[in-house]
């Protein structure tokens, strides 16, 4: 049993409103599921008295895979439960909810749409609500949708779990309207010096941009027999790098937001399952996903807040496990690790000798100028890459206008970089339960540590400066 559980579940099974703060991997899930599933069988609820459990997921992955627990755990009891989520056939959902679905696990955007528009969708004898991911939920758009939500559920007799990796004023927002007066707040990683996994080993490289993809190609081909998540900054991007890497016969998986939810979720699933590979992906897969085994996470394009590096390297090194982490830096956005500092990430620099690179840019020149399909895709790869990064926030760190575009014209494949408009596309998309050509980057200037640190909690939502404790 891990911290959060041994100091979540008994407090929940005694019928408390929790709110609880701890790092991705931590075992949130299950401190969330066993009081939820305990209190459905102790109630003997059955299809017709409707929905006991609402469990709001920020992700339509993180939902599957939640809905994967339950099933687990479900499986020597008689009650019903389900998932509604964006993509998903919202009339098969609808035409479940009407027989009862007593557990119900849900992205936020189709759970609204469901609670105002289903008729006979049975909620009125509610029992728990969980909110699992809050601050990744209100960081993608769905402030408003969870104000509806919380308006329309009912609250007499409700137990609440609102569940964050990090708390934020927003968090504490919602906090104060879903729970009751009083709750429980645990937090099992306030003492502790770092905000990643302890047994996680992390590193970064430093290269110029027109050595990036030779660097990840080097690194990839050494590591075929290892289980290996790559995360870029733009959907078009993933896309192009795992059309080329299969191309010259390293084989990847891809996700990302754009694809359709089938595809999303074939991959997920397959990615799982394997005992080895690689999947290229957005931040579509970096929030609360348990994916086993993983040895390696590979930030090729970095992330634009240190919240979002901790997410994504919580892929690996979970539940105790060990795990290594690599973040790619150009020269220039070396600033970003004072972020990182204050953020309590510790990181090593890696160093890989030239030597030992491989020196394929010629051969991927000539590959992309010859093949038009790919050349197509590296378009607009390079295109999204520049939005991405015009759209983060640490402008002083990743500064698009002092990018070298000749050299990041090379990692896409072109002798001469392509002429395209970054003034459009470079907003990041509000709501990754429908769609998600996710963000990130940075580039560097002289910031003094209280300007970091000022920058760093005005990021987190932090009015001030503060640490909010979370308390509702």
């Amino acid at each position: 049993m891990t911290e959060v559980q041994a100091r979540t579940i008994l407090p929940l099974l005694a019928g408390k409103d929790v709110l609880g703060a701890a790092r991705t991997g931590s075992g949130k899930t299950m401190a969330f599921l066993v009081p939820s599933v305990e209190m459905l069988h102790t109630l003997r609820f059955k299809p017709a008295n409707g929905t006991g459990v609402v469990i709001i997921s920020p992700t339509r992955e993180l939902a599957l895979q939640i809905l994967g627990v339950v099933k687990d755990l479900m499986a020597g009891h008689s009650q019903t439960f389900g998932i509604v989520m964006g993509g998903a056939n919202r009339k098969a959902e609808a035409d479940k909810l009407v027989k009862g679905v007593n557990l119900l696990v849900a992205t936020p955007g189709r759970l609204l749409d469901h609670l105002q528009n289903t008729k006979g969708f049975v909620f009125k004898n509610l029992k728990a609500l969980v909110i699992d991911e809050a601050d990744r939920i209100l960081e993608v758009g769905f402030e408003e949708e969870m104000k509806q939500i919380i308006k329309i559920l009912p609250n007499e007799n409700r137990q609440s779990m609102l569940f964050s990796a990090t708390q934020t004023t927003k968090v504490t927002d919602l906090a104060r309207i879903s729970l009751r007066s009083g709750p429980l707040y645990i937090n099992v990683d306030q003492q502790k010096d770092t905000s990643t996994a302890e047994f996680l080993e992390q590193g970064y490289v430093v290269c110029d941009s027109d050595q990036r993809f030779l660097l990840l190609f080097t690194f990839l081909k050494r590591n075929l027999k290892k289980k290996v998540i790559v995360f870029f900054s733009s959907c078009n991007s993933v896309s192009y790098h795992a059309e080329l890497l299969n191309y010259i016969d390293v084989p990847v998986l891809d996700l990302h937001g754009k694809q359709k939810q089938q595809k999303r979720t074939n991959t997920f699933f397959e990615f799982c399952n394997a005992p080895s590979g690689i999947l290229l992906c957005t931040d579509v897969a970096a929030r609360g996903l348990d994916i086993p085994k993983v040895d390696w996470i590979i930030q090729f394009d970095p992330p634009d807040d240190p919240r979002d590096y901790i997410h994504r390297v919580g892929r690996t090194a979970r539940a105790g496990k060990a795990g290594k982490s690599l973040l790619f830096l150009l020269p220039s956005e070396l600033g970003f690790l004072r972020f990182l500092k204050v953020a309590k990430v510790p990181l090593n620099e890696y160093q890989f000798p030239q030597r030992k690179v491989a020196d394929v840019q010629r051969q991927l020149e000539s590959l992309i100028s010859k093949n038009h399909y790919l050349n197509t895709s590296a378009r607009d790869g390079y295109r999204s890459y520049l939005q991405a990064y015009a759209s983060y926030s640490l402008k002083k760190i990743f500064d698009v206008n002092k990018l070298d575009l000749a050299k990041v014209g090379k990692a896409f494949g072109f002798s001469v970089p392509p002429k395209v408009n970054i003034s459009v596309g470079s907003i990041r998309p509000k709501k990754v339960d429908d769609s998600d050509d996710e963000d990130m980057p940075v580039k560097a200037q002289k910031v003094d540590d209280g300007e970091v640190k000022k920058a760093y909690y005005r990021n987190r939502g932090d009015k001030g400066g503060r640490r909010h404790k979370g308390r509702a």
